[in-house]
């Protein structure tokens, strides 16, 4: 298959070769019940890693966007947007007009790099840190919706974007490891 010989097995042959992995079901225990169940999970680990990446993109970076679509009107921040960082939200060590201007440009700018599949490591890190910020000082409570999004991120930093991505794009062209 040649020296990208590695770089091709994308989808149901990577996955599926994790199904070799799984240790076979002890022949006592190997009722038709175990059975089906190492089948069921033989099929789970077929699935393709990049509807798993698209998803894990596409969500979360619709939650951002919404969130900074609320602070703009055109391309101007919404006064009650600066009154929101200074009544609601009160991050220490920046000033309220400032924190509203960077939130904004970053819940539009991520998303959007998420959605394409650009740059998805470096996004995904920015928004990470934006939801522990959110987390520990916005909405503490909200520890559980942040939790998935944290996850979604963590996934991206950890796999990558998946083969419908830009990134993957780049790196098949230039022969890197994504």
């Amino acid at each position: 298959m040649g020296p990208r010989a590695p770089h091709r097995a994308y989808g149901l042959e990577r996955t599926c070769l994790a199904m070799n992995t799984v240790p076979p079901v002890p022949l006592h225990a190997a009722s038709g019940f175990f059975r089906v169940v190492q089948r069921i999970l033989g099929a789970l680990n077929c699935i393709p890693y990049w509807p798993i990446a698209l998803s894990a993109r596409v969500f979360p970076a619709a939650v951002f966007w919404q969130s900074g679509q609320t602070k703009v009107a055109g391309w101007h921040l919404k006064p009650s947007a600066i009154a929101l960082f200074q009544n609601d939200y009160q991050l220490p060590l920046i000033d309220p007009t400032v924190a509203a201007y960077v939130s904004a440009f970053n819940e539009h700018l991520f998303p959007i790099l998420l959605v394409l599949g650009l740059a998805t490591r470096f996004a995904a890190l920015a928004l990470l840190l934006m939801t522990a910020v959110i987390e520990i000082f916005v909405y503490p409570g909200a520890w559980p919706t942040h939790g998935v999004w944290a996850t979604c991120f963590l996934l991206l930093l950890a796999r990558g974007p998946g083969a419908l991505s830009l990134d993957h794009l780049i790196a098949r062209r230039f022969a890197l490891a994504s």
